[in-house]
C-alpha cells in the first residue's frame, strides 16, 4: 500500500513540474502615434469606371460598372459634324479586354453593334476591325483580328462630369 502512495505521490509531483507558465500579453500603449487599422477594401463589390475620349472636336464618354466580369454602362459619342449617338453597353471582361454590346439611338433608329475594348494603363484602347451585319448586329468579322494599336484612346475621367454626359 505504501509503494502506492509513494507512487501516486511521485507522479503527481511530476505532473505539476511539467506544466507550462502562462506569461501576460505585454500591455500596448494606446498613446501610439501609429495608427493600427487596416483598411478594407472591397474585391468583390461591383466597381465603377469613367472614361473620356477626345478627337478634335469629337468626344466619347463611357461609365462601365464591373461586377465580376459582367460589364454593363453606358456611352456618348458627341460628334460636331455627324449625328451623335447615345446607349447602354452589356457584355463582360476577358482578362484585360471588355467585349461589349452598345446598343444605341442614332439618327432616329436603334442600332446594335459590338465594341472591344483594352484596359491597359488605366485607359481604354477601342479595338479596330472588319465588322459584318449578323441578324442586325454589327459583329467583328474576326475578332482574332481586332487591333487596338490605331484605336481611339480613353482616358480616365471624372466620373460625375461622364454620367452628364450619357444621360
Amino acid at each position: 500500500m505504501k509503494k502506492y502512495i509513494l507512487l501516486g505521490s511521485l507522479s503527481l509531483f511530476l505532473m505539476n513540474c511539467n506544466k507550462k507558465v502562462e506569461t501576460n500579453a505585454p500591455i500596448s500603449n494606446t498613446d501610439s502615434l501609429i495608427d493600427t487599422t487596416q483598411i478594407v477594401v472591397d474585391t468583390l463589390g461591383p466597381k465603377s469606371y469613367c472614361y473620356l475620349g477626345v478627337t478634335g472636336k469629337d468626344s466619347v464618354f463611357v461609365s462601365i460598372d464591373d461586377n465580376l466580369g459582367t460589364v454593363t454602362g453606358k456611352m456618348a459619342y458627341k460628334n460636331s459634324e455627324k449625328d451623335s449617338s447615345k446607349g447602354d453597353l452589356t457584355g463582360f471582361k476577358s482578362g484585360d479586354t471588355l467585349k461589349l454590346t452598345y446598343e444605341f439611338a442614332s439618327e432616329g433608329t436603334k442600332s446594335k453593334r459590338d465594341l472591344f475594348f483594352l484596359q491597359k494603363d488605366g485607359n481604354l484602347l477601342e479595338g479596330i476591325g472588319n465588322q459584318k451585319d449578323d441578324n442586325g448586329i454589327m459583329k467583328y468579322a474576326d475578332e482574332s483580328k481586332v487591333s487596338y494599336k490605331d484605336g481611339q484612346k480613353l482616358e480616365t475621367a471624372d466620373c460625375t462630369m461622364v454620367s452628364k454626359a450619357v444621360k
